[in-house]
C-alpha cells in the first residue's frame, strides 16, 4: 500500500507541473485586482454549449490563485465546454512570526466576491463567451473552492437578512463539488488545512463561530433543490473523506440526496489534473449535469 503522504506529494507535485494556460478574455467584476474571471472559450468553436463556473481551492489562503486550476479550465475547454474561472478575494499573508501564517480567506470579503461574481456573470459571459448557453450553467471547485460553489447554489436558503441571500433558487443545471470542505464540524473535528475553516470564519470558538457558520456552512443550507454531486478521492488526506460522508449525511437528514463519486486509490489534487484519469471523470461528471 503506497505511503498515504508520499503519494500526497507526487500529486501535487503533477497537478503543480503544468504550464499555466492563458485565458481567452479575462474581465473584472469589481475594483479589486482580485476581483476578475478568466473565460476559456470551447476549443471546437461551437455554440449553444454549457457554461462551468470555476471557483479554484487553496484553503481560501492567498498563496494559491486560479492560476493553478488553467490547465483544468483549458481541459474542459478542449472538451467543448466554456469555462468561466473565478478569482477572489482570500486570506492576508501574515508574517511567519509566533507561529502565525497565512490567514484563511477573509470574513465577509470572500463571500461578498462569490456572492457578486455570480450576479454579474450572465452579463461578463455574453460579452467574453457568446457561444455558450447561460441556461446550461454548471459550477464547479476544487477544495476551497468546493465550499463555496455549494454556498453560491444556496443563497436562497440562507438565514432572512443575509446580505447574500436570493429570493429565488438560482438558475444552475447544478453542482459538482470536488473534495469540497463541505462540512465545517467535521473539518473542524479533523483540522483540515490546520485551522483554515475557523480563519475563513475570522472567528474562534462560541457563539461568533456558530453564527457566521449559519451563513457559509454547506452542511447546515440544505436542501437547496439544486442537483449536486460530490467527487471525492478515497485516499485524500488534505480533506479526508469523512468530510464529504458528513455534507451527504446532512443532506439525506434534510430530505435531498447528494451523489457521491468515491474514487479509490486518489488522493486530493487528481481532480483537477489533466494528466489524471481522475479528471475525466470529473468532466464527465460535468457534462451529464451540463448537457
Amino acid at each position: 500500500m503506497p505511503d498515504p503522504v508520499a503519494r500526497d506529494t507526487a500529486e501535487s507535485e503533477s497537478v503543480f507541473s503544468h504550464p499555466a494556460v492563458d485565458p481567452d478574455v479575462s474581465l473584472p467584476y469589481g475594483d479589486h485586482p482580485d476581483q476578475v474571471v478568466d473565460f476559456y472559450r470551447p476549443r471546437d468553436g461551437r455554440d449553444g454549449v454549457p457554461l462551468v463556473v470555476l471557483v479554484h481551492g487553496g484553503a481560501w489562503r492567498a498563496a494559491y490563485d486560479r492560476r493553478h486550476v488553467s490547465p483544468f479550465a483549458d481541459f474542459l475547454a478542449r472538451r467543448g465546454l466554456a469555462v468561466a474561472s473565478v478569482e477572489y478575494r482570500r486570506g492576508r499573508e501574515l508574517p511567519q512570526q509566533g507561529g502565525d501564517g497565512p490567514v484563511a480567506g477573509r470574513w465577509p470579503e470572500t463571500f461578498d466576491d462569490i456572492a457578486a461574481v455570480l450576479d454579474a456573470l450572465p452579463a461578463l459571459a455574453a460579452r467574453a463567451v457568446p457561444g455558450a448557453d447561460p441556461r446550461r450553467t454548471v459550477l464547479t471547485g476544487h477544495s476551497a473552492g468546493g465550499q463555496l460553489v455549494l454556498w453560491a447554489a444556496a443563497r436562497h436558503v440562507l438565514p432572512v437578512g443575509s446580505p447574500w441571500r436570493l429570493p429565488a433558487p438560482p438558475a444552475l443545471r447544478g453542482v459538482v463539488a470536488l473534495a469540497p470542505i463541505a462540512d465545517f464540524t467535521r473539518a473542524v473535528e479533523l483540522d483540515v488545512c490546520g485551522g483554515a475553516v475557523r480563519q475563513l470564519l475570522g472567528s474562534g470558538d462560541g457563539d461568533d463561530f456558530a453564527a457566521r457558520a449559519d451563513h457559509a456552512d454547506p452542511a447546515l443550507l440544505l436542501p437547496t433543490g439544486i442537483a449536486t454531486v460530490v467527487v471525492q478521492g478515497q485516499d485524500d488526506i488534505v480533506v479526508p473523506a469523512p468530510v464529504a460522508d458528513a455534507f451527504v449525511d446532512a443532506a439525506a437528514h434534510a430530505g435531498e440526496t447528494v451523489g457521491l463519486t468515491l474514487l479509490p486509490e486518489v488522493g486530493h489534487f487528481p481532480l483537477i489534473d489533466p494528466a489524471a484519469d481522475a479528471c475525466a471523470v470529473v468532466a464527465e461528471e460535468i457534462a451529464q449535469l451540463a448537457w
